[in-house]
């Protein structure tokens, strides 16, 4: 990315806003990272001072996406989205991008997410944010070579820790939310059989009985899409 006037360290972030909340993606916090954090050097071996998270909550991506992406290509999502980062990313001077499909190895995003947002692991293994709930996605880590001024991350405790009925772990029509892990296997053939309209249609029950942040629930088509994608990943990797 050299070549690219980059923009003041203060306004790196501002930058990044400005080009990526037209098509529904913003910053999501960021750090600074130690070596526990496993993130890796720049392609020269230097070690990256900051690392900056991007994503999207709710529907107001798949507003653009559904808009203007070729959907009978593999991969639609991931292959509208890359560019576009890319793009921010260079307009802002980021030194690096990593994708979570990037790999193996792959990239620990959700350890990574914790360190810049307060978010949590949900009882059903989604991170869980005080505002947004289980409807948001983390799409890229922007890496910096110097410390890039960000905003300060409070700490909040989980939504889940004052939740008593805890629906998303009983609302499952495939049981498929073990104590140690997810039943992929269980999930799939449900939501491929004569029952499994509603989670295939909808989106996953377990994740829409979660109380926090619904406002920002996707919408039935972004719900089925998603699902979609899931049930091809999953039977992919059986």
């Amino acid at each position: 990315m050299e070549g690219h006037r980059r923009p003041d360290r203060e306004r790196m972030l501002d930058v990044l806003d400005e080009v990526l909340r037209p098509d529904g993606l913003f910053v999501r916090g960021g750090f600074y990272p130690e070596e526990s954090d496993l993130v890796p050097d720049l392609e020269d071996g230097a070690p990256a001072g900051t690392l900056v998270l991007v994503g999207n909550a709710g529907p107001d991506l798949w507003h653009s996406f559904a808009a203007g992406a070729d959907m009978t290509i593999t991969h639609p999502l991931n292959r509208w989205i890359r560019p576009k980062i890319r793009e921010a990313a260079r307009e802002a001077g980021a030194d690096g991008v990593i994708f979570p499909e990037d790999g193996p190895p792959y990239p620990p995003l959700q350890d990574w997410a914790m360190r810049a947002e307060p978010v949590h692991r949900s009882p059903i293994g989604i991170l869980i944010h005080p505002d947004f709930g289980l409807w948001h996605v983390y799409r890229a880590a922007l890496l910096f070579r110097k410390r890039v001024e960000l905003p300060v991350c409070e700490p909040l405790a989980s939504p889940c820790d004052s939740c008593v009925r805890r629906p998303c772990l009983t609302v499952c029509p495939a049981d498929a939310f073990l104590p140690d892990r997810f039943d992929a296997v269980s999930c799939v053939t449900h939501v491929e059989s004569d029952e499994g309209d509603n989670c295939r249609l909808r989106g996953c029950m377990a994740r829409r009985a979660c109380p926090v942040g619904h406002e920002y629930r996707y919408l039935p088509d972004q719900q089925a899409f998603h699902t979609a994608a899931m049930v091809r990943a999953a039977r992919g990797g059986f």
